[in-house]
């Protein structure tokens, strides 16, 4: 024998909530719930790597935000409309808060519990994460050889090249900088915008004139801080991952093949916006 829910059985503060909803769209409906909680499909049988899974899967959700949002706000600066940029550039930083605790999770996990299934893994690995890769081009980290794990993937791969050609979200922030009137070497606005970027003096000149006169250029000031806000929130996350993995596998090599936490260790050091960290030094 079945039973049915009558209205008078909700709490009172569900009074009028629909409950009928055969032939109207629902939460699941509207999240389409069948397909993202079907995709957490375990090889291994084993009970931790749906944590695995999970921690990966959800990490790539919000580096597609990511990407949607530093995409639109690189495009924002494009057009001189700084406030809309920050504003996205805010919430990426949030982004990089969010999925930075989630490192805490996955550290649950001890080194004998990732051995039992890390086999299942190949040599897939997040090294190999075009969204991440993706992020890192459009803040100028760029590198035509790491896009390599996914020239089998045309679609993947010519989306890439499209943002390896493109000006990154720093570019953009120059671009105003130029436009505003403060000087930056020709030669470093015209370079090859798909090289990694290399830290330039006149950039670095210019910022500090931004740093030292924020009464005229106070709109170019908070730029600069909300560009920093962001490199601190993606350090902080570089950080967390390689502290995490150091706990879980030690010092062995990557299943991509990289050396592991020593490649971790080194992206560390890199610079997304390098003057606005030295200009601290020099003003």
């Amino acid at each position: 024998m079945t039973e049915t829910t009558n209205a008078t059985d909700l709490p009172e503060a569900a009074e009028g909530a629909h409950l009928a909803m055969q032939n109207d769209m629902t939460y699941g409906d509207f999240l389409q719930l069948d397909k993202l909680l079907d995709a957490q499909m375990t090889i291994s049988g084993h009970h931790d790597e749906l944590l695995f899974i999970i921690q990966h899967q959800t990490t790539e959700l919000w580096l597609k935000l990511a990407i949607h949002e530093l995409t639109a706000a690189r495009d924002h600066l494009l057009a001189d409309e700084l406030a809309p940029a920050e504003k996205m550039m805010a919430r990426v930083a949030r982004i990089f808060t969010q999925i930075n605790q989630a490192w805490e999770v996955l550290a649950t996990m001890t080194p004998s519990e990732y051995l039992e299934f890390r086999p299942s893994l190949g040599k897939s690995s997040g090294f190999q994460s075009f969204q991440y890769r993706a992020l890192e081009f459009l803040m100028g980290n760029k590198s035509a050889a790491m896009m390599e794990p996914h020239r089998h993937k045309n679609q993947i791969f010519n989306w890439l090249m499209q943002i390896l050609e493109s000006p990154s979200i720093y570019d953009a922030a120059q671009g105003i900088l130029v436009r505003r009137g403060l000087a930056i070497d020709a030669e470093h606005l015209n370079r090859d915008k798909t090289q990694k970027y290399q830290a330039n003096a006149s950039v670095e000149a210019a910022w500090a004139a931004v740093y030292r006169d924020r009464e005229q250029y106070w709109d170019l000031y908070h730029l600069a801080e909300k560009l920093v806000d962001f490199e601190h929130a993606f350090r902080l996350w570089r950080f967390s991952h390689m502290t995490t993995v150091s706990r879980i596998i030690g010092y062995r090599r990557g299943t991509g093949g990289t050396s592991g936490v020593n490649y971790l260790e080194a992206m560390l050091k890199v610079r997304l916006f390098p003057e606005l960290w030295d200009v601290r030094t020099s003003l």
